[in-house]
């Protein structure tokens, strides 16, 4: 995919992606310059994941069939969702409800059944015992 899967001025753009690897055949992507985020639309897959430099799960993003983000699963300090706390990850979602918008939305939770659900791709995440 080229720079964030566009063209500028009709010119393809240098990948700053690259696929180092699946997890049950979502492809995991990494920058191949420095610090990235994950795409903001997506021209191959309806999913990518991002670990940290551990290995350990950091987000998930998911495309509509048009390519643009409709929803992120991200374990990272989120300190609305955790009494203001800034150091412990915690698991929580993102939604984007609006085509190509992406200021930032307010998180949420990640719900029991959206856990079970996606579970499989949390690698290193604690397993959520309460809810």
């Amino acid at each position: 995919m080229g720079g964030r899967g566009t063209f500028a001025i009709g010119n393809t753009v240098p990948y700053s992606y690259e696929t180092v690897g699946t997890i049950d055949g979502v492809k995991v992507l990494q920058g191949t310059s420095g610090k990235h985020g994950l795409p903001e639309e997506s021209h191959s897959s309806v999913a990518y994941i991002k670990l940290k430099p551990d290995g350990t799960f950091h987000e998930m993003r998911f495309y509509d069939e048009h390519h643009y983000l409709i929803m992120e699963i991200a374990y990272h300090p989120e300190p609305n969702l955790n009494n203001g706390n800034r150091t412990e990850n915690i698991l929580h979602v993102h939604e984007y409800p609006q085509q190509d918008n992406f200021r930032i939305r307010p998180a949420r939770r990640i719900t029991k059944q959206e856990y079970e659900k996606y579970k499989k791709f949390f690698k290193g995440v604690p397993k959520i015992e309460k809810w």
